[in-house]
Parts: structure tokens; C-alpha cells; sequence
């Protein structure tokens, strides 16, 4: 059996107003158009997730209602800023023992931990072109599908996984490039 790991990262934040929190920082105008367009990408995409776990950070928040408005998250505050270890322990707690364990799941969050879970996932027999690019940079507002090789969420470990799509928004749209 394959459980499908979605990985999303928040658009670009604004950094307008310095002496904001970091939670509390929302999207630039540059932000917000990634956001749509990776939310374009995502729902054409076709997956169903069953469960969207996302940081309650304002720019998480933001890049949700602008990306994926029709979605219901489940804000996690373990999820602001998290580690690998802490983003696979999270998926980990939603592991049912029966048939309504989920089937995908979608993570909403930060960086650098979205890209090491992307890096601790991945088997090194599996790795492809895909994890390449993956591996360099994982921008905002950038999305990945994992395929994990697992039964259970609860068995969610390194080296279970294959990275099967990987999309940022320059790759949609050369404009939402990175800035010079």
C-alpha cells in the first residue's frame, strides 16, 4: 500500500513592517500571486487529501485562504518553524489502526524543515531528478508529492518514500521567478 505525503510551503512573506513577529507576518503582493497560482496547481493536480495539518502562522494561514480557500486545515502549533522530526511526528499522531487511517495527507509550512523531511524521506535508490532540483532549493510556495512505501502512517520513517512531483510557482509561471 502507498500513503501520499503533500508537502506546501508558505508563499513569500512580507517583510514591509520589521517590527512584526515573525508569526505574525503575512504575504506580499508577489506572495499572494504564488499562492494562487500553486493553489491552481494543486487542486488540478486531482489529489484528495484527506487531512491538511498546517502551521498556524499568519503567512501559513494567509497562503491557505489565498491557495486552497475551499480547504478546512487543522492548525498545528508544532508545526510553526518545525524540525523533520517534529513534521513526521505530527503526520505520525493522525496513523489510524484501521481502514480510516488516511490515505494523503498535506502538510502547509516552513522551510528549512518541508525541505528536510523531502531529504529524509527520499530512499537513496529512489532518488530522481525531481529530488535533485528538491535537494538544491525548496522555495516558497513550492509543492511536492511524496509516495511513501507504508501501510500506516504510524511507520512513517527515512527512506520510505519517492519523490513523484515537485512544482514551484517559476516553474508556472517564469515570472514568479527568483527576484534580481
Amino acid at each position: 500500500m502507498t500513503k501520499i505525503l503533500g508537502l506546501l510551503r508558505h508563499a513569500k512573506s512580507d517583510w514591509d513592517d520589521v517590527s512584526q513577529r515573525d508569526f505574525d507576518r503575512g504575504l506580499n503582493d508577489r506572495g499572494r500571486r504564488g499562492a494562487k497560482l500553486i493553489g491552481d496547481h494543486i487542486r488540478a493536480h486531482g489529489i484528495k487529501w484527506d487531512h491538511l495539518l498546517a502551521s498556524p502562522a499568519a503567512r501559513v494561514v494567509a497562503t491557505l485562504e489565498t491557495a486552497l480557500p475551499a480547504t478546512t486545515p487543522e492548525f498545528d502549533k508544532r508545526l510553526y518553524l518545525a524540525s523533520s522530526d517534529t513534521i513526521l511526528e505530527t503526520v505520525q499522531d493522525h496513523a489510524r489502526a484501521d481502514a480510516s487511517d488516511p490515505t494523503a495527507i498535506l502538510i502547509a509550512g516552513h522551510n528549512p524543515g518541508l525541505q528536510e523531511v523531502l531529504l529524509d524521506l527520499v530512499s537513496p535508490s529512489r532518488e530522481n531528478d525531481l529530488f535533485q532540483e528538491a535537494s538544491v532549493k525548496f522555495p516558497t510556495a513550492t509543492f511536492a508529492v511524496l509516495e511513501c512505501h507504508i501501510d500506516s502512517w504510524a511507520k512513517l520513517k527515512n527512506h520510505c518514500a519517492e519523490l513523484v512531483h515537485f512544482a514551484r510557482p517559476r516553474d508556472l509561471d517564469p515570472e514568479l521567478g527568483p527576484e534580481g
